[in-house]
């Protein structure tokens, strides 16, 4: 695929692209580490399709129109079978949202990827962290905890049925990026970050620059069939407020935005949730559970922690 603000693509020292006007340019990087972002048995077709999913879901969460791609790829040996397949599957999800690779770089040694991904968005229209208010309502745009199943099954033998154990580790395999929703989010939602680390460290990263404070209802926090199928209330807790690798997307809207967002977004098929909403703080998340206060200490992901997948 070819866009047509690519003047030069792969095969010179750089690339040259035209940034469109009046828009600013939303850059991005993320670096998946094997053994530690995804399992080493992870066929070469959906590693392809989740290292450019997770960066196009940080370009979702700004409100961002993904454009072009980097890649920088480290493996330990040639295998030409491997890169073909982990090439169909980066390529196949670069079409869908009409993004062009332009670049990058090859070494050896551990299995590594770095993209760099890179967007355009409106002029002073990006969504950020820091704009929440006391009194914006608190969304999520689907289901939380999926990922976080997926892996603890693989890692534990958890069990869980065939049909629901399909589902889930399709959603860790294969993140589908929250993009039209982020650029319907642009210009009514006051603040917005993707469900990377897990839904209280992410919330948190909003607060933080926010300077403000949340209570979350828990039992509005949605979940899949999956999950419900699987495990009881009390043990999804942890899956569905702490594990990451979900890709939706966390935001705040104020009042009165709130049903013209809600509207807008069920044009684009996306169901958003209120789970909560933004209280004066400094950081602090009140966690509530069918009106009872909940204590709930585990943090999200850490990057560089001992845990891994």
């Amino acid at each position: 695929m070819t866009r047509r603000d690519v003047n030069l693509g792969i095969g010179d020292d750089c690339a040259l692209v035209t940034v469109p006007e009046n828009c600013q340019l939303a850059v991005t990087t993320d670096t998946l580490v094997s053994g530690v972002h995804f399992f080493d048995d992870i066929s070469p077709r959906a590693l392809g399709h989740r290292v450019l999913a997770v960066n196009l879901s940080d370009l979702a969460a700004m409100g961002a129109e993904p454009t072009w791609v980097s890649v920088a790829l480290t493996l330990p040996n040639i295998d030409v079978e491997w890169l073909e397949e982990f090439t169909e599957g980066m390529h196949e999800i670069a079409e869908y949202y009409n993004v062009q690779i332009i670049g990058g770089d090859t070494t050896q040694g551990p299995l590594t990827i770095t993209i760099c991904a890179k967007g355009t968005v409106p002029q002073g229209k990006a969504l950020r962290r820091g704009g929440a208010k006391v009194g914006d309502w608190i969304y999520v745009t689907g289901p939380l905890g999926d990922a976080g199943l997926a892996i603890e099954s693989r890692k534990q033998e958890f069990k869980i049925a065939p049909e629901h154990l399909r589902y889930v580790n399709q959603r860790f395999d294969y993140p589908a990026p929250r993009v039209a929703a982020g650029q319907v989010l642009r210009g009514l939602a006051s603040s917005a970050i993707d469900v990377s680390d897990g839904l209280l460290a992410d919330l948190g990263h909003i607060l933080a620059m926010s300077q403000v404070g949340a209570q979350i209802h828990v039992e509005k926090v949605p979940t899949s069939v999956a999950m419900q199928d699987t495990l009881d209330k009390s043990q999804q807790l942890p899956f569905i407020l702490n594990y990451g690798d979900d890709y939706e997307l966390l935001f705040t809207v104020p009042d009165d935005n709130k049903s013209m967002l809600e509207l807008k977004l069920r044009q684009y098929g996306v169901e958003a949730t209120c789970i909560g909403q933004i209280k004066s703080g400094e950081g602090q998340i009140e966690l509530s559970l069918n009106g009872e206060k909940l204590d709930f200490n585990d943090t999200g992901f850490e990057h560089f922690s001992k845990e891994s997948v």
